[in-house]
């Protein structure tokens, strides 16, 4: 394996076959360092074409450093809404003050430094650092990790320590001293685009002929396979009374932390009727329907929520710390989970229609 054929091969491929992505810059520049900070979190496990429109979106609404550390964690988590994985969004923000408080608003091109920022690892840090500042520092996320394994032909499963030091160390000799930020930028391409986890298109790869694993016929091998995902049950419950809804707010802790949702509860074996649902959340409830289904993915959870409407009986209560009562059109202002997203507009959709919906009885099952 020759590593200057292999960045020759790389970076010329890159320039045919690069896409006009919102961050990047054009061919020959350097794209701006807020840019590159806010979409690398953002593409954090999360695809290229989900990216874009929050992006875009972001960085209007917060156009620089200094707009971002001004605002309220609300208004960046209401942006970031339906993106998901929401502790990247606070990490960003409290980044982003750590940048204005003791970087005078400037982002460092230095690796080490960027690895003191709140929600910057290894793979960040090396991005930013040569993708903004064209530093020669490797890079390792999904795409790269496949197209190394591949092209050394190392084992499926590389999650352990010791495949990812080497890995790191492969993707360290790999990055060329001139456009290391182009040459990470086309790794994580070639693996995107061409490399992908299943079916490869070989025959376009520009390094095909230094790939092990397709001369040993090992290319489904040396791809990484995805652990299996528990399957988690809720149902969702939206409460209304005189045209406004339950809602309350999540933990400052854990998953989705901080937004909002409609009231949830474990799912029962079998579907609740409002007996149930009224012990469940504590009021009294009528006119208790089901009205949809939502499947929700996570990278080690798989969610099924089962949506059900109902009214509160009699009057209504204060709301308790940290629940409101909110009429739908106020929904806007307020972060909420994709699957609570999902269910507004389920509840939407129901109360717009004439048709009679399911009954309570209907079982809780798969599918959206």
């Amino acid at each position: 394996m020759t590593i200057a054929g292999i960045q020759r091969r790389l970076l010329g491929w890159y320039d045919r076959h690069r896409r006009p992505l919102p961050w990047r810059a054009a061919p020959g520049a350097l794209p701006e360092a807020y840019h590159v900070l806010v979409s690398e979190i953002m593409l954090q496990q999360t695809q290229v074409a989900t990216v874009i429109p929050y992006f875009q979106r972001f960085v209007n609404r917060f156009p620089t450093l200094a707009s971002l550390a001004g605002a309220s964690e609300q208004q960046v988590l209401r942006l970031w809404q339906g993106l998901g994985y929401y502790s990247r969004a606070r990490r960003l923000l409290e980044a982003a003050r750590v940048l204005m408080r003791l970087h005078g608003g400037v982002i460092p091109s230095d690796p080490k430094v960027l690895l003191t920022l709140p929600g910057i690892g290894r793979y960040t840090a090396g991005a930013i650092a040569s993708l903004a500042f064209d530093r020669q520092a490797p890079v390792l996320d999904g795409n790269v990790a496949r197209v190394l394994g591949r092209l050394h032909d190392l084992q499926a499963d590389g999650r352990g320590s010791a495949a990812i030091a080497t890995l790191w160390q492969h993707a360290a000799e790999l990055v060329p001293r001139r456009r290391p930020g182009d040459f990470n930028s086309a790794l994580m391409e070639l693996g995107a685009m061409v490399c992908t986890p299943r079916s490869p298109a070989c025959e376009k790869c520009p390094v095909a002929s230094y790939c092990k694993a397709r001369r040993q016929r090992n290319i489904e091998r040396a791809a990484a396979t995805a652990r299996p995902r528990p399957t988690e049950r809720r149902c969702i419950i939206t409460i209304g009374h005189r045209q406004r809804w339950l809602l309350q707010r999540r933990p400052p802790e854990g998953r989705w932390a901080g937004l909002w949702q409609f009231l949830t509860i474990v799912a029962p074996a079998q579907a609740p009727d409002a007996t149930a649902l009224s012990a469940a959340c504590g009021l009294r409830l009528t006119a208790v329907r089901w009205i949809g289904q939502i499947t929700h993915d996570l990278t080690h959870r798989h969610y099924e929520f089962a949506v059900y409407a109902a009214k509160l009986s009699g009057r209504r209560p204060a709301p308790r710390a940290g629940q409101r009562w909110l009429a739908l059109n106020q929904l806007a202002r307020f972060p909420l989970p994709k699957p609570h997203l999902l269910a507004a507009q389920m509840l939407r959709q129901m109360l717009a229609t004439t048709d009679r919906p399911q009954s309570a009885n209907q079982p809780i099952r798969g599918g959206p």
